[in-house]
């Protein structure tokens, strides 16, 4: 019997070794990347620290044995790599850019819902536009329904999600969960992953988001009418606004893994409700449109290329321009699930 116990540890060693391996290598590289782009705006000592911290992590490797040991001791710098990281603190006090200047809040009294800093800006190019920041007044018992857009700006695999509100007679409320840029800052994928931009919840009218995006970023925007009751759909608005309200008190980061426009979405609704399932797609969010197909989420009542090919908006929102009648512009002749049909 300990004969057969020695075989499966040293049966099992092989993987434990392979697998602690691994991980100090990822978290290493992971700790590097961190301090390069987290660290120190001056490049010299940002460039310094990271030579440290990668022989901080070598040297054990090197030296000390067996392996095991060895993986433990250089996780150490690790650690303190990501402890300093973590204690990063999100800010709402800096020179944003005029598109994210303000952090919208809402109110309610009753049935009676205002939302401050509704953004509507006239745009000429992507930027250059004229500010229109308005406050909204809706009537929650007359929210209609919810729709999402699926923007794609290059690579199909990825997309910026927007939800929006559908209320009897008053004009659509747009939620774009969004990276909160400084003035001269650009967004770029890797920095997505680290601790570069805040978080916001632009809230705006569909003129301003998806016009912008059609019209002068140049992106393919699909539009999908979604098969929500309007109780569910009004709890919902209530947790976005909620959570709009908190950031504007509490700032939080951006993370392109854990907290961007689609996760949000999902963590919103898991806030109503639990058991709704984690999905890949939800990461690969340019595939959202086919997961809301198969969870019957969406007009099913036809195959799904065909509802792909009525739901892209890119040239009629294009066509629609500036028109105070935008929203029901771009959605003339959309597919609708069988709820909102009735």
């Amino acid at each position: 019997m300990k004969s057969g116990n020695r075989g499966m540890a040293r049966a099992l060693g092989g993987p434990i070794r392979v697998a602690v391996v691994t991980l100090t290598a990822l978290v290493g590289l992971w700790g590097a990347t961190a301090i390069w782009i987290d660290g120190p705006t001056g490049r010299h000592l940002a460039g310094l620290l990271l030579v440290a911290f990668l022989a901080a992590v070598a040297v054990p490797l090197i030296l000390v044995r067996p392996l095991l040991h060895a993986c433990l001791w250089a996780l150490v710098p690790c650690v303190a790599v990501v402890c300093w990281w973590l204690s990063i603190r999100p800010s709402n006090d800096r020179d944003w850019q005029r598109d994210v200047s303000r952090t919208p809040t809402a109110e309610r009294r009753g049935n009676v819902l205002t939302v401050r800093d509704v953004r509507d800006f006239e745009y000429r190019a992507e930027t250059d536009f004229t500010e229109r920041w308005e406050d909204r007044r809706y009537d929650l018992d007359r929210v209609a329904g919810l729709d999402l857009f699926v923007c794609y700006w290059g690579p199909t695999l990825y997309a910026h999600t927007i939800l929006t509100w559908d209320f009897e007679g008053a004009p659509p409320l747009a939620a774009s969960i969004e990276t909160r840029k400084e003035k001269g800052e650009s967004y770029r994928a890797v920095l997505g992953f680290f601790r570069q931009f805040e978080l916001v919840y632009v809230l705006a009218d569909e003129r301003d988001v998806i016009r912008l995006r059609t019209g002068f970023r140049g992106e393919r925007v699909f539009l999908y009418r979604l098969d929500t009751p309007p109780k569910g759909a009004r709890a919902l608005l209530e947790q976005y606004l909620s959570e709009a309200n908190a950031l504007a008190g509490q700032p939080a980061w951006y993370n392109a893994f854990t907290d961007n426009c689609t996760t949000a979405i999902w963590r919103n609704v898991r806030a109503l409700s639990p058991d709704n399932p984690f999905d890949w797609r939800l990461l690969a969010n340019g595939r959202l449109d086919r997961m809301l197909y198969e969870r019957g989420r969406v007009d099913t009542s036809q195959p799904f290329e065909e509802l792909r090919q009525r739901s892209d908006i890119t040239e009629r929102a294009k066509a629609c321009g500036s028109r105070a009648d935008f929203s029901r512009c771009i959605r003339e002749g959309l597919p609708q699930p069988l709820a909102r049909r009735r």
